[in-house]
């Protein structure tokens, strides 16, 4: 997914805001608490060029020719003194020219520190949303089915007494089709109907089961950005235009896609279908390794650090590209 043009917290230095055009960042950084212009920065003004030196004059009649190879106008050449005249990175005379700095669009950022590197330009650097790393794909299956555990527990104990109402209801057949399967009978007739009250205990069921994970998992990830499973692995989802919390509206549209698939559990299996797609969809998903439910609310799933870094002093990388990413 390609990130929209915009004011962006910068990933390598979080408390600076940067534009990002599309393509790479460009123009001076701002304070991350100051309100951005709109529209591009303006372009930073180009260096400028320094005037070719003069060609030398012809020499004198009697006077020597200069040595090919020379400086106009400068020493004969001899043992290695210093640089050239022009500074670092000059050539010498005769010497091939060596590569200029990075052509890039005016006033855009170059290649990051350490250019080149393997892989650059058809393998870029991993994202880093908001200069975290993403979460592997296994600790977040790790910490979706400790909090479908945390909602199993409580639909035991506030869901208890439907479901075994439920199986009440459909005890009669269960029975009889299992003994006439065991005596190889196929037959239909005469099989006892579930109770009168087994289509309604099973939408309740579903509906308090839809309810209770809501209950769960919408605030907490509204105010933290986690659950309890994403607590113990030590990841967070963060919107991916901004490190803050998610909100209840943003909370909401990340839970739905996932978990309202549960009301149709009844239809066949189709909810547990859909639910596996979303929660499969993450290794499918470059670069940011969304899942369904993430791109509908735009949010990525960050690897926290145990110990907060030294923004001071860790290393810059601007070739990331900002936020952008269960």
């Amino acid at each position: 997914m390609s990130v929209q043009p915009g004011w962006y917290v910068d990933p390598a230095d979080p408390e600076t805001r940067r534009y990002w055009d599309g393509e790479g960042w460009i123009g001076a950084p701002i304070p991350v608490d100051a309100t951005p212009p709109e529209g591009p920065p303006p372009p930073e003004p180009e260096p400028a060029v320094a005037p070719a030196a003069a060609p030398a004059a012809a020499p004198h009649p009697g006077q020597p020719a200069p040595v090919s190879g020379a400086h106009p106008g400068g020493p004969a050449p001899g043992p290695w003194s210093g640089p050239p005249a022009g500074g670092p990175g000059q050539p010498w005379p005769g010497q091939p020219a060596q590569p200029g700095p990075w052509a890039g669009r005016p006033g855009q950022q170059g290649p990051p520190p350490g250019w080149p590197y393997p892989g650059w330009p058809g393998r870029p650097p991993a994202p880093r949303p908001h200069g975290l790393p993403l979460a592997s794909y296994g600790a977040r299956l790790v910490a979706r089915l400790i909090d479908l555990g945390v909602v199993f527990l409580l639909n035991a104990l506030v869901n208890g007494w439907f479901v075994w109402r439920y199986i009440e209801e459909i005890s009669p057949y269960l029975r009889e089709s299992v003994r006439r399967s065991l005596a190889g009978d196929t037959s239909t007739e005469g099989l006892p109907q579930p109770g009168e009250q087994a289509a309604g205990l099973q939408i309740a069921i579903l509906l308090i089961a839809t309810a209770l994970w809501f209950a769960y998992e919408v605030p907490s990830m509204a105010a933290r950005g986690q659950t309890f499973g994403k607590r113990l692995m030590g990841v967070r989802a963060v919107p991916v235009e901004a490190d803050q919390p998610l909100g209840f509206g943003r909370a909401t549209r990340r839970w739905s896609t996932l978990g309202l698939p549960t009301l149709l559990w009844y239809c066949c299996g189709l909810g547990l279908l859909l639910q596996f797609v979303d929660a499969v969809s993450p290794l499918f998903d470059q670069p940011l390794r969304q899942a369904l439910h993430d791109k509908r609310a735009q949010t990525v799933v960050v690897q926290l650090p145990r110990t907060r870094p030294d923004t001071r002093t860790a290393p810059r990388d601007r070739a990331n590209p900002p936020g952008d990413t269960p």
